[in-house]
């Protein structure tokens, strides 16, 4: 089950998103904070059964409050990881905090693979492909992910491999048209990618592209200066390259491959897998 502060902090990283700058707690909320704060600084007492947080909500002025809104929360239920993975795809299908934003679609799209697997891969939200097949990674971006798995010795099957978001960001006159989901939207469904993690428990995470860096890891900027070093997601090390559809642009050559490959070599490092010298010459020049 999710814990309270972490269905708290998903909400604040979704107000603060939407461009809010302050919240009204109640009484519950301030003492489950307090009850935190008490556990990690003071002595140890008799654990006291912490209040749910059911109602954080926005106030415009100090002394009116809005009516509370409750905060959804995630309960994890099954016995193997492939049925407590069942169990969050079951409650993301109608999961209200994303639902509520209207920016959305209504297909859901939650995660393919392994749900022991030892690597994990994240990427930004589902384009037209994937809500059409409801798989993550099926499209053109999904083959170049596949021949990336493949010269790892990896088959799809062996890793487990889902997005941020879990709904197509909607669009005006939308067909094949896709966009990448905003920090709002990001901060909406990050609960599940949490409790994602929690159950697969991956040796290694790896970010594909810079929203899915920004939405799982908090960084912005370029792609180029976020890979080459290793970060962290619920303890577990992280690694951010670009998103396989940068293979697809009319530019990208041999240089990008190899950038992308040397991403990989570093993961495959850290997993413990055998490496080739066929392997480590991948994309260079000849």
């Amino acid at each position: 089950m999710s814990r309270p502060v972490d269905t708290l902090l998903d909400y604040l990283r979704a107000e603060e998103a939407r461009g809010t700058e302050s919240v009204f707690l109640d009484e519950q909320a301030k003492e489950l904070l307090r009850e935190l704060h008490r556990r990690a600084h003071g002595p140890k007492a008799p654990a006291r059964k912490p209040a749910v947080v059911a109602s954080v909500s926005l106030h415009e002025e100090p002394e009116r409050e809005k009516s509370l809104t409750p905060v959804a929360t995630i309960t994890v239920s099954g016995d193997s990881s492939a049925e407590r993975i069942e169990s969050l795809k079951l409650q993301a299908a109608n999961w209200a905090p994303a639902k509520a934003l209207g920016t959305l679609r209504e297909t859901m799209v939650f995660s393919t693979g392994n749900p022991e697997a030892e690597l994990m891969l994240v990427g930004e939200a589902p384009g037209y492909q994937e809500e059409k097949q409801e798989t993550p990674f099926v499209g053109p971006a999904g083959q170049k992910l596949d021949g990336i798995l493949k010269a790892m010795g990896l088959e799809r099957e062996a890793v487990y491999i889902s997005n941020i978001v879990k709904f197509r960001p909607a669009m005006p006159k939308q067909t094949t048209n896709n966009r990448k989901p905003t920090p709002e939207e990001m901060a909406s469904c990050l609960a599940f990618v949490r409790e994602e993690v929690r159950i697969v428990k991956p040796k290694c995470i790896v970010a594909l592209g810079a929203s899915a860096a920004e939405g799982l890891l908090g960084l912005t900027g370029a792609v180029g200066k976020m890979r080459n070093e290793w970060h962290a997601f619920e303890g577990i090390p992280a690694r951010v390259t670009y998103h396989p559809a940068y293979l697809l642009h009319g530019n990208a050559g041999l240089k990008d491959k190899r950038m992308i490959w040397e991403d990989m070599l570093e993961v495959m490092a850290k997993l413990g897998l055998p490496i080739s010298e066929k392997q480590q010459g991948f994309f260079l020049p000849k």
